[in-house]
């Protein structure tokens, strides 16, 4: 027993003669080669998981990709309002890019918990920073729930005025009569104010047509409802509105109002104002110009 104790306890001491007895360029040699295969087990290791990464990203879009297509082809099967499918399509995907995001950063070998403790923290500094973006999210909810429009409407909105092309998650996008492309927050559009040209299926278009003192008023009247009669997609009921509107300082003004379906209001606005114009001269009934009187004592 005492014999195994003192070797036992010689161990150290004949490790350290023996490290002291080793050349320095075998030290040298020695430590660079643990380093080596350190470098190279550690090299290995951040490859499987690059590999592992980049194949979870490859296969998480094309899952992506198809679970994309699966909810438009059940929305579209439900006959779902084209605006709901653009708000669910944007939420679809970027809720599940961000779960691809973590997969990814978790097959990297960094710790998801503490990776999504930070990521709540940034998001409670963004949500401050980006507020706005929350509002017109908010906003985006409420116009699917309540529907003030929806796409294929013609709307006017902060401004703007144009056909509603798309509903998304944070913005509406419209197509003005000029073929430009116009993206309004939904925010704003659901705590502004709206037209929805398109809301109803008929529509008023008014009219204010100027003539002379003197003028028949009778012979006017007449020859607007001859007018009026003439087009077809001018409706007969509600019928027609002809009246004196006003006396102005130089003219005398005859307000008309008819009614037509929606799609119709431009051609018959344009072709009621070219085609007064055109009878008026025929049958005599001048439009006044600015006259001013001027007496001198």
């Amino acid at each position: 027993m005492e014999e195994t104790l003192a070797t036992t306890d010689s161990c150290p001491a004949t490790v350290v003669e023996q490290l002291a007895q080793m050349d320095p360029t075998e030290l040298s040699v020695s430590k660079f080669q643990g380093l080596w295969d350190q470098l190279i087990t550690s090299g290995v290791d951040l490859g499987k998981h690059i590999l592992a990464a980049i194949v979870i990203y490859f296969v998480g879009k094309w899952i992506i990709k198809l679970i994309k297509k699966l909810v438009n082809k059940m929305l579209t099967k439900r006959n779902m309002d084209e605006g709901v499918k653009t708000f669910i399509a944007s939420l679809v995907n970027v809720s599940l890019t961000i779960l691809l995001l973590i997969a990814v950063i978790g097959a990297l070998g960094i710790e998801t918990t503490s990776f999504a403790a930070l990521l709540a923290s940034a998001g409670v500094a963004i949500g401050m920073a980006l507020s706005g973006q929350l509002s017109n999210f908010a906003g985006g909810l409420m116009i699917l729930v309540f529907k003030p429009y929806k796409v294929g409407d013609f709307i006017e909105a902060q401004g703007q005025t144009g056909t509603v092309k798309a509903i998304q998650l944070f913005q509406t996008i419209l197509l003005t009569t000029d073929n430009k492309t116009v993206i309004i927050p939904n925010g704003s559009i659901s705590s502004g104010i709206m037209t929805n040209y398109s809301a109803q299926e008929l529509r008023r278009v008014d009219f204010s047509f100027a003539v002379e003192y003197g003028t028949d008023y009778e012979k006017v009247q007449q020859t607007l409802s001859r007018i009026i009669a003439s087009n077809g997609s001018i409706l007969k009921d509600p019928v027609p509105f002809i009246e004196l509107g006003a006396l102005a300082d130089s003219s005398v003004n005859i307000t008309v109002r008819v009614w037509c379906s929606g799609a119709d209001y431009w051609s018959v606005y344009f072709w009621m104002n070219k085609t007064v114009y055109e009878t008026f001269n025929k049958e005599g009934i001048s439009f006044p110009f600015p006259q001013l009187t001027v007496h001198q004592a």
